[in-house]
């Protein structure tokens, strides 16, 4: 049990060290009687630009802690009881054999850890390479335009995420959280992400830390085999008996499938195997590109390049007056990149990069728009996957082919004409790109849409909507296009033995959410099966 004091305010120019005197004196005690003591918490206060604040929620320990509480009785002051513990009771049945993974992206990764530390020895499949591999992979393609259809930005270890900004937020509230972040950092992650209110690790750090997780499981007794696709799966009696990996049949009872939202061919392979699947909304658009500077001047005002401020980010929404669609900001990437993230030949897909200092001239972000069942059908549960397979197609024939992306300038895009030449921004995205009208490979009322949202975001961010900020085509992976049904033991509804994890299974959105879901799927078979001998 600990004590925590929510909001304790410091001024931009404060020094952090007296947040424990500030912790003593709200607690009405002195700093000599505080036993332990830590940040939990460190968030910025940007409402008021002449006097941005950070405010700090803390963990402290003292005596009588119950008694002090039920004293002071304020709002800001309470006892700290509820954290995660990977202490539970094991189950008691015995596996005929260990448990599978598919995918080694955040879901994959996380319920491994936790069922390698637990001495459930995993196996784990990754249709990709390893990350060392994976990285020369990626830059080739960014360089070349040679596609590696295995291992690329969506596919290989760590997930799609390595190869992103690395953001650790998440709006769910479960303390499985804290068990995430203390693993990355463990690993290699910096320490801070345990407590600033936006954490995140860039992809520079992110390779090394995934790295360090996969060899913390084999150590621990468990196996990660790349370059290992899920082929098919045989099933008995409505119960799963084995998998196809590379054409060799494995025995599996207990399947964790965390594919992550692009592994198209796995979707198709499912669906023939019926497997109960259902499309779900998802998000397409654009990528925008601003001056870092830009963004920072907006959201810090005079305190802009201050040596305790970072590259400053922002998250925009709004729901179109004609349109009736929501238009909002995605993946935000301060002082990053944007790259070419192709998972399937002849199709173009955008994403947002960034390394750990966050230190690049441009700030970019995905800018999209929801689309849904309405829109593509919901009779077919892939027709979600076509949607987005037909505007990539799209997208690389409008580019001009080789992955070269289709861009235009805002002032270009509110006006329906091509660009002829840049501004001041110069476009991030490699293998290159070529001046085009974006309305060639996307919806007319998701452009329509995109119209209404800068229009509306300029009036929150000044400048948003300037005329030579860079739209590059497109995004279209911002969540899973489908759900892989499961029931309230996190099984799949229609197969014995499956469990569908992560974001790939429509379960999660993002690095943090993600793992999480892993961790609870391998609670839920913890908690049947017993380890291995």
């Amino acid at each position: 049990m600990s004590i925590r004091i929510n909001n304790i305010i410091l001024d931009i120019d404060d020094d952090i060290n007296i947040l424990k005197d500030k912790a003593a004196k709200k607690l009405k005690l002195s700093k000599s009687h505080i036993k332990d003591f830590k940040i939990l918490r460190e968030s910025i206060d940007a409402r008021k630009k002449d006097r941005i604040k950070f405010n700090y929620t803390l963990e402290v320990s003292t005596d009588n802690e119950e008694n002090l509480v039920k004293r002071l009785d304020d709002k800001d002051i309470k006892l700290e009881t509820v954290k995660y513990t990977d202490e539970f009771p094991f189950g008691t049945r015995k596996m005929k054999q260990r448990p599978i993974i598919v995918g080694m992206g955040p879901a994959g990764m996380f319920a491994g850890l936790l069922m390698a530390r637990k001495g459930y020895k995993p196996v784990i499949f990754e249709r990709g390479q390893r990350v060392e591999e994976r990285t020369e992979s990626i830059n080739s393609f960014w360089t070349t335009g040679k596609l590696n259809i295995e291992s690329n930005v969506q596919f290989g270890e760590g997930g799609a995420g390595t190869f992103s900004d690395g953001k650790l937020t998440t709006r769910i509230k479960d303390s499985r959280c804290d068990y995430v972040l203390e693993a990355f950092v463990k690993a290699g992650a910096p320490e801070e992400i345990l407590y600033i209110g936006k954490p995140h690790v860039g992809t520079d750090i992110l390779k090394n830390v995934v790295k360090n997780i996969r060899e913390e499981i084999i150590s621990l007794g468990g196996e990660v085999r790349f370059n290992s696709r899920l082929e098919d799966l045989i099933i008995k009696d409505k119960s799963l008996k084995s998998i196809v990996v590379n054409g060799e049949e494995f025995p599996c009872e207990n399947l964790v499938l965390a594919i992550g939202h692009s592994s198209r061919d796995t979707y198709e392979m499912l669906y023939k195997r019926g497997i109960t699947l259902t499309a779900k909304p998802f998000a397409i658009g654009v990528r925008i590109e601003h001056l870092q500077s830009l963004i920072d001047e907006n959201q810090y005002g005079r305190f802009a390049g201050h040596k305790r401020l970072k590259a400053a980010d922002y998250r925009l929404s709004y729901i179109g007056e004609k349109t009736k669609r929501a238009i909002y900001s995605f993946c935000m990437c301060p002082g990053g990149e944007v790259v070419a993230a192709a998972s399937e030949e002849r199709r173009l897909v955008t994403n947002g990069m960034s390394y750990y200092k966050r230190d690049k001239d441009n700030a970019n972000s995905a800018l999209v728009v929801t689309v849904g069942p309405d829109d593509f059908g919901s009779s077919n549960p892939l027709s979600g996957m076509e949607f987005q397979r037909h505007y990539e197609s799209l997208a690389y024939s409008l580019g001009g082919g080789n992955y070269t992306a289709p861009i235009q300038l805002v002032g270009d895009f509110l006006k329906d004409r091509v660009s002829s030449k840049l501004g001041n921004i110069i476009p991030t995205y490699k293998p290159g790109y070529e001046f085009r009208e974006l309305k060639g490979c996307l919806p007319s009322y998701v452009i329509e849409a995109l119209k209404e949202g800068l229009l509306n975001f300029e009036n929150k961010i000044k400048g948003f909507a300037q005329d030579d900020a860079v739209l590059t085509g497109i995004e279209t992976r911002t969540s899973a296009p489908l759900r892989i049904e499961r029931n309230e033991n996190l099984q799949s509804v229609c197969l014995k033995g499956l469990y569908p994890a992560g974001e790939g299974a429509g379960y999660a959105g993002g690095i943090m959410s993600a793992a999480v879901d892993g961790l609870k799927i391998a609670e839920s078979i913890m908690k049947e099966w017993a380890p291995i001998d």
